[in-house]
């Protein structure tokens, strides 16, 4: 059904109730179709299953290792090592504001 803005707003709940029913509501400005109310579906995600990681196989106990120096540049955080090496930025110096070199 189509409505003018004037009556949507009159019978507004009206409206909700046909949306609700499955009818196609459309409002009107003059012989222009500016919205279309329909009824919002009911979300049901899928039901979570525990487990389904067995698949993984083993992890070995490397992956917890340090990253070497080479890993570390490759990944983005070679800044670190410059950091960390760079005794004038040492940590006490860069609370205390002082600019490092």
């Amino acid at each position: 059904m189509a409505y003018t803005v004037h009556q949507a707003k009159t019978h507004f709940s009206r409206l909700l109730k046909e949306a609700e029913a499955g009818q196609e509501v459309v409002v009107m400005r003059g012989n222009t179709p500016v919205a279309k109310i329909v009824p919002i579906q009911p979300c049901n995600p899928p039901r979570r299953v525990p487990g389904g990681f067995e698949a993984l196989g083993e992890i070995d106990d490397s992956i917890f290792d340090p990253l070497t120096d080479e890993q570390l540049v490759e990944y983005g955080f070679g800044f670190m090592l410059d950091m960390s090496r760079d005794t004038a930025a040492s940590p006490e110096r860069l609370r205390k504001g002082e600019q490092a070199g």
